[in-house]
């Protein structure tokens, strides 16, 4: 069964930086999509990026150009590198994969971590 481990939220001020880890396990192979998602308060949630078996990646428009996925096969972690960031990034963000091949997006994922909140406040 496959588990995801988000790591790396907390307290930053405006126009700071956070990593965000997402580390998964109880599988094998490689064949996996992983995306990133975020859920502010009294919003639904929204998808931010994706990155492919393969490492192509997509970005929302939301976070485009500050926002950098990545992902370490060797170590099953996917890392969300999130610069200049706003008040307006608060949130939960959830790491969610599914099984794929190919370019990635963000719709029917199977499995999901629990969720490291982010907030962004001076």
């Amino acid at each position: 069964q496959l588990q995801l481990v988000e790591s790396g939220g907390g307290l930053v001020q405006p126009g700071g930086s956070l990593r965000l880890s997402c580390a998964a396990s109880g599988f094998t192979g490689e064949n996996y999509a992983v995306g990133w998602f975020r859920q502010a308060p009294g919003k639904e949630r929204e998808g931010l990026s994706c990155i492919s078996n393969g490492g192509t990646t997509n970005y929302a428009d939301s976070v485009k150009g500050r926002f950098t996925i990545s992902r370490d096969n060797t170590k099953k972690t996917v890392y969300l590198q999130m610069n200049s960031l706003k008040s307006e990034d608060t949130g939960v963000y959830y790491c969610a994969a599914k099984w794929s091949v190919g370019r990635c997006d963000l719709m029917l994922y199977g499995y999901w971590g629990q969720g490291t909140q982010v907030t962004v406040s001076s």
